[in-house]
């Protein structure tokens, strides 16, 4: 702690008035110095976006452009305009209305992927189906600017989520709206191939009658594999189960309580390739996936085996299928989708006898493809917007329900951070931060993803020109060699909380308020969320009650009588509002910490003043 006679003043870089609703990062630099003739431009809020899937919880107001000159007064000199939404592949008429409600929308087709990577730096939002590549370069290209990538169904191959993580990019698809025309189109091909109709239909159409040749099998009875069983894959299992077949399935990630309500059985990769005799795939396109039916895999199958693949072709090795075909191991197969789309006009595998084929129709409805449209228009609005999102696909799948119920502390986490990092002192690398959740709940109830999210943006977006959400939260903090460890503490608290108090700890750092240190010589703040208001109720070993709104001031004083009147006609005389005060002590007319919540942003002129009174010992000011 620091001696009684010790004072720390804090001054920041850039003081202005009534701008508590302006999010302007330059202000929340605590480690540079301020300058009478600084002038700052921050650029309009369109080419960097809030945080895109946790801001509706936040609910911070983005900001137009800002001047601050010489003078120090706030400009705003222009206002922002709607987002640009750049569709690439066709999309439902009832989608893109959704989409013009909010956003100007951009309907280009078949674009090169050099046209893609010229447009795209102008675009805010990209909507794709299968057809578009969402690379690398089209990250690069977007310059920053772009938010959100949409794809109009389940799958998201096309689309570099590793790339998108790295740029802070939120990737959404619409996983519900197409599920069961694909699980419908998927139980379509089964029982066509098993009675070979299009085979018959082609057969008669030619002018032949060959009942003889076109003898099928039952479906009664027999076992189908299921491999991946997702929304598609279950959905096949539960028509399956309606027509008479015995199902398993093999999907490492699947609960195998959801399984057995349909009653599937889930087995291993091995046993299900090895007793099926039909195999239904629904496994997403991954390195791991990448052509995992091939020569190696059929030769393990039940000779007769037929295979139904309505996911991706690319799992298939399909130079390997015609062979497995032509010996008979694969007594036949269904395929709606191919490695390449679409396939070479002579291709074996399509021209093969014993092959049924359809152009990639398993979302081909009208009213899936309506239902995907707006599902994906509805994703990415709310994406553009800032609403929590449960169809992220490059950011944890955090359950709508989860969204809702933690919204409150999310504004608390984040700030928490902010305070946080304030509370260093120049020259302090920042490593090794801890999170302690208290709770009545088990620790295993207790999703903390996002509040750990918003914790590091906090932490790092005002030392930083990185910005934070929670796609790329934990990648950037490992890049900047930040441990964030997490700690849950069960407490005796109203149980219908997920949370009752956030601790945030600094370790190995020097601090600018030095009463904001334990013993242990760690930074640490506390608070809650009352009345959906978050708090600050702790800080370093000193109990405060303080609303986290607006900015803060922190002082550590002498407690004797008319501090708190003292401080208060200070701010008062330079109409800075205060909106709430604190005082915590370790005893009467001992050292107290105070803690102001004020609306404006005090002046140099203003803050010296506070920390000439005689009985304030140290104090800073947090831009929250």
């Amino acid at each position: 702690m620091a001696s009684a006679s010790a004072k720390s003043i804090f001054i920041p870089r850039v003081s202005s008035k009534s701008h508590s609703s302006v999010s302007n990062r330059s202000s929340l630099l605590p480690f540079l110095k301020s300058s009478s003739s600084s002038s700052i431009s921050l650029k309009s809020s369109r080419t960097r976006s809030p945080c895109l899937v946790v801001r509706d919880a936040i609910k911070t107001i983005e900001s137009p452009e800002i001047s601050v000159s010489q003078g120090q007064k706030l400009e705003l000199t222009s206002l922002d305009t709607k987002p640009t939404v750049l569709v690439s592949e066709k999309l439902g008429e009832a989608g893109l209305e959704v989409l013009r409600s909010f956003a100007n929308v951009d309907c280009s087709y078949n674009l090169s992927p050099e046209e893609l990577c010229s447009k795209i730096s102008l675009c805010d939002a990209l909507i794709v189906r299968s057809g578009t590549k969402v690379t690398r370069e089209v990250f690069e290209a977007a310059k920053g600017r772009l938010k959100v990538v949409g794809r109009a169904g389940v799958g998201i191959d096309n689309v570099d989520l590793q790339a998108a993580t790295e740029f802070g990019c939120l990737v959404v698809n619409a996983p519900t709206a197409n599920t069961v025309a694909a699980a419908e189109h998927g139980i379509a091909l089964l029982a066509s191939m098993a009675r070979n109709v299009a085979q018959a239909d082609a057969s008669m159409k030619s002018g032949k009658w060959q009942r003889n040749k076109y003898v099928g099998v039952s479906l009664v009875g027999k076992t189908l594999a299921v491999m991946g069983f997702g929304k598609v894959g279950s959905e096949v299992a539960r028509r399956a189960k309606g027509l008479g077949m015995h199902v398993i399935s093999h999907d490492p990630y699947a609960p195998a309580d959801r399984a057995r309500a349909i009653g599937v059985d889930l087995v291993s990769f091995e046993k299900a390739i090895t007793t099926a005799d039909f195999i239904s795939l629904h496994m997403p396109l991954t390195p791991t996936t990448s052509k995992i039916f091939n020569d190696e895999t059929f030769a393990k199958m039940k000779k007769g085996v037929r295979i139904i693949n309505v996911a991706r072709g690319g799992v298939i090795d399909e130079d390997a299928l015609v062979r497995a075909l032509d010996s008979g191991v694969v007594a036949q197969a269904a395929l709606d989708v191919f490695t390449v789309e679409p396939p070479p006009q002579d291709s074996k595998l399509v021209q093969h006898e014993n092959v049924t084929v359809t152009p990639h129709l398993g979302a081909s409805t009208k009213e899936a493809q309506e239902g995907v449209a707006i599902e994906i228009a509805e994703a990415v609005v709310g994406a553009l917007k800032g609403e929590l999102s449960a169809t992220a696909v490059n950011a944890p799948m955090v359950p709508a329900e989860v969204l809702s119920e933690l919204a409150p502390y999310v504004v608390l986490a984040e700030k928490l951070g902010r305070l946080a990092v304030q509370l260093v002192a120049g020259g302090s690398g920042i490593k090794s931060v801890k999170v302690v959740y208290k709770s009545a709940r088990d620790p295993d109830d207790l999703d903390t993803r996002l509040l750990r999210a918003m914790i590091t943006k906090g932490i790092i977006e005002p030392i930083s020109s990185t910005f934070i959400n929670l796609v790329n939260a934990d990648y950037t903090a490992k890049q900047k060699g930040l441990r964030i460890s997490e700690e849950r503490v069960v407490v005796d608290s109203p149980p219908e909380f997920p949370v009752d108090t956030i601790q945030v700890r600094i370790a190995n750092v020097e601090s600018k308020f030095d009463s904001a240190l334990l013993e242990n010589g760690e930074i640490t703040i506390e608070g809650k969320v009352k009345g959906g208001i978050p708090h600050l109720t702790c800080v370093g070993s000193f109990n405060v009650d303080v609303s986290l709104e607006g900015n803060l001031i922190l002082c550590r004083q002498v407690d004797q009588p008319g501090m708190i009147g003292r401080v208060g006609s200070i701010l008062g005389e330079q109409n800075v509002n205060v909106s709430f005060m604190s005082v915590g002590r370790i005893g009467a007319r001992k050292q107290a910490i105070m803690a102001i919540g004020v609306d404006e942003e005090p002046d140099k002129e203003t803050l010296k003043r506070i920390g000439e009174v005689p009985a304030i010992e140290e104090f800073v000011f947090l831009d929250l």
